[in-house]
């Protein structure tokens, strides 16, 4: 098993270093191109959009928060109508909260199912509504991050780019053509494609019941793709219709990780200068390697294979979980609740992260390049010089938009999770419907459960009941405000930067491709999580870990 885990790592790495430089100068011409395709102008003719007019950063704003809002209620809609829709199951309509609470989860790419969807959610509701978000919720992602890039590379600008041009470019470019693939690649793998019909399988009781079958192969490989977690079935990709053998095991981690590891070489191109590429991309992968090392050895030390799929086995299991927790995918084949307290805490640890290691689609890059800007800043204040980043001055402003968007995210876990304890009514509740195990690993239940959703995840500890009025509406708004508050404070800083002049580098600048730089980097992504997270996890999985 130690042979087959290096092996499938070391396939893993030659994989992803083929892939990042053909795929990341590509996604850097998607980008940058002038020339749209046929398809996409008959959408901007449809939609109104001039795709050559560029916005500035509210109006790419405005432009983000509407398509999203849109979003939201569509697949509110179709949830609600789901008994009147075609291809519904005979399922009847999806309640008010849990289809508040699905809304807003697919839309903010965290794909949290607080519900078993084969028994929930119709063909229709499935396809018209969750897929497409898996899609244009991870181009969102990517726009974002193009936007944030733009901010860096432009000189004296007044725009960052256009949202409308670049969410469909990452989406018939990108998502589309490379889920096509993968979904191929799947399949040859031995997970199903059907299009409708019912399974007859035999339960563990010998009774035969009938399974809705959908087009799984697909929306594995757009859930992965696009960084989401969820699935049909319940169990995710412990399934063995969505995850059969320990090769397709492999092939959705090269899946989870192939556009978030690419990206920074698009990034590098788009700057000018690809060292740059390379610093963030190392300090992705050391960190990527950390989390991976310290939670396989935990799992190894406690030898327990409770939850854990036999076909995938503990190494297989927390290489998949660490690249889940990395990525905000939130997809998993194994049991997290069941992992040993200081297992289930580096996936936790994982998304405290900020998920930067590589991160989200979009999401991973312009979180790194927020951290990267903190960094810089820490070093000025050490040598008594104004911070500059790629020929950029970061004065008060951009730091303050830096820090609005570091504190964003830890500010709604600690209150959601604190919320839900601290206000008497609402802990009985939870107490009561809602948490499985009492004690310590129900508070961790909770707390995974708010930095799941605060951090567009959407994995789970699977002993939390969270189809409760509380936990539907709560983890929806942390949802929703760790999706689109970063995101704001993202594009202010990305207009803030695209208007400023290049400042030539003088013998003064900090270098910021050296591996110095990447030790900084390192170091600053994990003293601002360990300061914010390091009391609650005391509480929690540390404590249940030292019983």
């Amino acid at each position: 098993m130690v042979w087959l885990f290096v092996a499938q790592l070391a396939t893993l790495a030659l994989i992803l270093a083929i892939a990042y430089r053909p795929l990341g100068d590509y996604l850097a011409r998607v980008f940058t191109s002038q020339k749209d395709l046929r398809v996409e102008r008959g959408v901007y003719r449809m939609i109104g959009v001039d795709p050559a007019s560029e916005q500035s950063w509210p109006a790419y704003l405005r432009g983000v928060l509407a398509f999203s809002v849109v979003g939201i209620l569509i697949v509110y809609g179709l949830q609600r109508l789901q008994e009147f829709l075609p291809y519904a199951l005979g399922l009847p309509a999806v309640p008010e909260g849990l289809a508040f609470n699905t809304a807003i989860s697919f839309v903010t790419n965290t794909n949290w199912q607080s519900y078993s969807p084969e028994a929930t959610m119709g063909y229709t509701v499935q396809l018209a509504g969750l897929a497409v978000q898996n899609f244009v919720s991870a181009a969102v992602g990517i726009a974002v991050a193009v936007a944030l890039v733009r901010g860096f590379a432009r000189r004296s600008s007044g725009t960052i780019g256009n949202f409308w041009v670049d969410l469909l470019r990452a989406t018939v470019r990108v998502l589309l053509p490379l889920s096509v693939i993968a979904a191929v690649v799947l399949i040859a793998g031995g997970t199903i494609q059907n299009v409708a019909g019912f399974h007859d399988v035999t339960t563990l009781t010998g009774a035969t019941q009938s399974i809705p079958g959908g087009p799984v192969a697909s929306q594995e490989a757009i859930k992965l793709l696009g960084t989401n977690g969820g699935g049909f079935f319940n169990v995710n990709s412990a399934h063995p219709f969505e995850n059969p053998t320990a090769w397709t095991n492999l092939v959705e981690i090269v899946l989870m990780l192939l556009i978030p590891f690419s990206l920074p070489r698009a990034f590098g191109t788009m700057v000018g200068d690809r060292r740059q590429g390379y610093a963030i991309l190392a300090t992705m992968g050391v960190l990527f390697l950390g989390s991976l090392a310290a939670m396989t050895a935990f799992e190894l030390s406690s030898g327990s294979m409770e939850g854990k799929e036999q076909a995938f086995g503990t190494l297989g299991s927390t290489l998949f979980t660490t690249t889940s927790t990395l990525t905000s995918t939130g997809a998993v084949n194994s049991m997290l609740d069941s992992y040993s307290p200081l297992g289930g805490m580096m996936a936790m640890i994982n998304m405290m992260l900020g998920e930067v290691a590589p991160g989200g689609v979009g999401a991973g890059l312009y979180g790194m390049l927020v951290i990267a800007v903190i960094a810089v800043f820490i070093a000025g204040l050490m040598v008594g010089r104004t911070p500059e980043y790629l020929g950029k001055k970061l004065g008060p402003r951009e730091i303050k938009l830096a820090s609005l968007y570091i504190l964003t995210t830890p500010t709604l876990v600690l209150v959601g999770t604190g919320l839900s304890f601290a206000v008497p009514a609402i802990r009985a509740d939870v107490e009561k419907t809602s948490i499985f195990n009492p004690g310590l690993h129900g508070f961790s239940e909770v707390l995974y459960a708010f930095t799941s959703a605060a951090n567009n995840n959407g994995s789970a500890f699977a002993g939390l009941t969270a189809n409760t009025p509380w936990l539907n509406a709560a983890l929806g708004t942390a949802m929703f405000l760790g999706r689109f508050l970063p995101i704001v404070f993202v594009l202010a800083l990305a207009g803030s930067l695209a208007g400023q002049a290049k400042i030539p580098a003088t013998a003064g600048t900090l270098p910021t491709h050296r591996p110095q730089f990447v030790g900084l980097l390192v170091g600053t992504v994990l003293l601002v999580s360990a300061l914010t997270y390091f009391p609650v996890l005391a509480l929690g999985p540390l404590a249940e870990g030292l019983q």
